[in-house]
């Protein structure tokens, strides 16, 4: 799949592999040959994130500035001519909300870091942002509003962001849009039934929108319990 849709940059999270163990034949991805690997420190098989990219970045830093987070493996950030493009797998609250309060300690320092980055050049934030915005997002709002990725505080994390000048690109495209879901549980038939969420985003800085073509979620793409989602930019 990825040979076909031939991106620019590869963007790829929960990846659960230490730069020595990624696999050869992602090594060896046609295309994509500058690779720039984040996994969390003494903690094998937990989170992590890869930026892949067919030309060389500008620049390529890891991590927010946070030691809290950044041990964590949970963000790389490659700088082009015309943007930034960070790519970013955001803290799950987890069962119980047992993690809800250093989730939204991370929300914070990472809306810092992202407005940094778009005082300098535009931005293009790609990634498992472990939050399903508004009711339309998810498939049962009524019985998660207590539950990880759906609760108030969550939410209100990315309408903050929305307030500082970024945009969800694919809700600006398809405002409407329902039964738009980018992950399922493997419980029940969900992906059969269509019971997601929409957890994964192309966010964008405001100045961008004259450039964003086409915003996709490819649902029909296996292999996780996500699927894939495209950015389109002429830039």
């Amino acid at each position: 799949w990825v040979q076909e849709e031939a991106p620019d940059v590869l963007c790829l999270q929960e990846t659960k592999c230490g730069v020595s163990a990624v696999p050869p034949e992602i090594r060896a991805l046609p295309g994509l040959p500058h690779q720039f690997w984040a996994s969390a420190e003494g903690r094998p098989g937990y989170s992590g994130v890869g930026l892949l990219a067919k030309t060389e970045p500008l620049n390529v830093t890891y991590g927010i500035g946070d030691p809290e987070h950044d041990a964590d493996g949970r963000v790389v950030t490659a700088e082009f001519p015309s943007l930034f493009v960070v790519c970013a797998y955001v803290p799950n609250a987890g069962r119980g909300l047992v993690r809800l309060e250093p989730r939204m300690r991370f929300d914070t320092a990472f809306l810092e870091f992202l407005r940094r980055l778009d005082a300098q050049k535009p931005v293009l934030l790609c990634g498992d942002l472990n939050v399903a915005h508004a009711e339309i997002d998810l498939c049962h709002p009524r019985a998660n509003r207590a539950n990880p990725g759906f609760t108030p505080q969550e939410r209100e994390g990315f309408t903050r962001l929305l307030g500082a000048g970024f945009v969800d690109s694919f809700r600006h495209l398809y405002p409407e849009a329902r039964g738009a879901f980018t992950f399922w549980t493997y419980l029940g038939g969900a992906r059969a039934r269509n019971v997601g969420w929409r957890l994964d985003y192309a966010v964008v800085s405001q100045r961008l929108l004259g450039s964003l073509c086409d915003s996709k979620i490819r649902s029909t793409v296996a292999g996780s319990d996500h699927c894939p989602i495209t950015a389109l930019l002429a830039v």
